[in-house]
């Protein structure tokens, strides 16, 4: 039995409408909040639009609209010959009531909370009470520097230097006449031409022996490392990454339920021999070319190592071939992938450091017995990949623009290197010697402790340079005492050498003072 009551009379006051949001819209939305607040009660009779439209100094057709979308998501009601009245709706106003009551948004969560068990005003700890999102609430990406490229700023490579003029003309030619057939769902692999372009460059330019049917195409190295994650990793699983190392790749694997142990790393990079102590790693993450954060290149001797590792305990090792096109001397080195002869290794490349990171354009290399299940696991995912942008890259890559533009980004970058290790202020109180800079976008300078570093990175942002502390590389749990974390991490090819002078001048100020 449904128990009705009586209904206040409506009363207009306090409905204010905006002309820039729209007068129907802002009027509808008025009148859609005070139903859902109770403040309308159900079977409240509207109005005639011309007599509201008189009240609030608007037209009637205002009115009409405002009431007409009402209508349409069923708020109101007409009674034949008796008018417009607030819809019975049978439960769901109280409802919706007791919602807006408690604090809850309407719409859809958007966001989580930081400190778990914290309600953000969006979403109740009770709906996102699950061990992926209290993981993810403490292992998450921080967000980018925004703005253009400032001098020191890590991982950007020139983009001044990009030909934008020869990828529109390329990007226009393929957009004025597409083939129908790339047009649908396409393979979720990615560009099969794409993909067999890329075999051919990594065949030819790092000496890595694959087929095209072993590439995915990605968006970038970050999807590349969850992929493994998500595919070669149990729950509770080991997985040994670089310590100091890229915090990113160890979110990517704690997300997907493994548990990080911590390597360090000297001056021939990661210390093999630690692998075995402790508890075995299913897996490893390693930087071999040149490695993040610390700038060390992998020894040879290392890296057959890790391979030894790999086919003895039948462990993965995840290989980021970080800034791996940028070698100053001789030739990029072969990766652990082209000495890799039981099929352990899986191969992590991205176009973001060459042309620029908006480009969202990376890939993956795995071992041929594994095409199949990851293929699998980024069809569920993504279905498939855009495909402009991988038919403009093979077009770039085919045409030839690719390996000169590499060539052109090398030079650049070895000419920026030179510029701020020949002018860098090496007396710096607290800051130790420069290192070696044989490869790469960015170097590691040591400093004497955290407080210096974190003194340091102040007074240079100050100063509007940017700089990244070399202790926020570290594992929280890390055995290495305090202060051996600290250090200054500066890349060198984001603005142009008149840049790094400027920069280099405020820097030298800002440290004085």
């Amino acid at each position: 039995m449904t128990v009705t009551t009586a209904a206040l009379p409506f009363d207009p006051a306090g409905i204010q409408l905006n002309a820039k949001l729209g007068l129907s819209r802002g009027l509808y939305e008025n009148l859609r909040a005070r139903i859902l607040d109770g403040r309308l009660g159900r079977g409240t009779r509207m109005p005639a639009s011309r007599d509201l439209a008189r009240a609030l100094g608007v037209s009637r057709n205002t009115v009409t609209r405002a009431y007409d979308q009402l209508y349409a998501e069923g708020y109101l009601a007409s009674r034949v010959g008796d008018g417009t009245y607030v819809a019975v709706l049978e439960g769901v106003t109280e409802k919706l009531s007791t919602k807006l009551s408690t604090g809850l948004s309407l719409g859809l969560p958007t966001g989580l909370s930081t400190k778990w068990g914290e309600n953000t005003g969006c979403v109740s700890s009770e709906v996102i009470h699950t061990e992926a999102c209290k993981r993810l609430a403490e292992h998450h990406l921080p967000p980018f520097r925004s703005g253009p490229p400032r001098a020191f700023r890590v991982g950007i490579p020139a983009f001044d230097l990009f030909p934008f003029a020869t990828w529109a003309k390329l990007y226009g030619d393929f957009w004025r006449n597409p083939a129908p057939e790339l047009l649908g769902y396409g393979d979720p692999a990615g560009d099969p031409e794409l993909r067999s372009l890329i075999a051919a460059y990594l065949r030819s330019s790092r000496g890595l022996n694959c087929s095209a049917e072993q590439i995915l195409i990605t968006t970038g190295a970050q999807e590349a490392i969850s992929l493994c994650a998500q595919l070669l990793v149990n729950p509770e699983d080991r997985v040994a990454v670089e310590n100091p190392g890229y915090r990113a790749a160890g979110h990517a694997f704690i997300n997907a339920g493994a548990k990080l142990k911590g390597v360090p790393v000297d001056g021939e990079g990661l210390v093999c021999s630690a692998l075995d102590e402790g508890e075995p790693s299913r897996m490893v993450y390693v930087t071999p070319a040149h490695q993040y954060p610390t700038g060390v290149t992998l020894s040879l001797a290392r890296r057959l190592a890790l391979l030894d590792w790999a086919e003895r305990h039948q462990g993965w090792v995840v290989e980021d071939d970080y800034d791996g096109e940028y070698r100053y001397s001789g030739a990029p080195l072969a990766p652990l992938a082209a000495l890799d002869r039981s099929g352990r290794v899986l191969y992590v490349g991205t176009f973001g450091k060459v042309a620029f990171p908006g480009l969202r354009l990376g890939y993956l290399v795995v071992p041929a017995g594994l095409v199949e299940a990851f293929s699998r696991k980024r069809a569920v995912a993504l279905r498939h990949s855009e495909i402009g942008i991988q038919r403009v890259m093979a077009r770039f890559i085919a045409e030839g623009h690719f390996q000169r533009h590499i060539r052109r980004m090398r030079r650049a970058a070895l000419a920026r290197r030179d510029v701020l290790l020949g002018n860098w202020p090496a007396d710096t109180p607290g800051v130790g010697p420069l290192p070696p800079v044989a490869a790469g976008l960015h170097f590691t300078v040591a400093v004497d402790s955290v407080a210096r570093e974190e003194r340091l990175v102040a007074a240079a942002e100050a100063a509007g340079v940017e700089l990244n502390g070399l202790s926020h590389y570290w594992l929280p749990e890390s055995a290495e005492p305090v202060d051996n974390r600290a250090g200054l991490v500066l890349g060198f090819a984001a603005v142009a050498p008149a840049a790094t002078l400027a920069a280099l001048d405020r820097l030298r100020q800002a440290w004085k003072d």
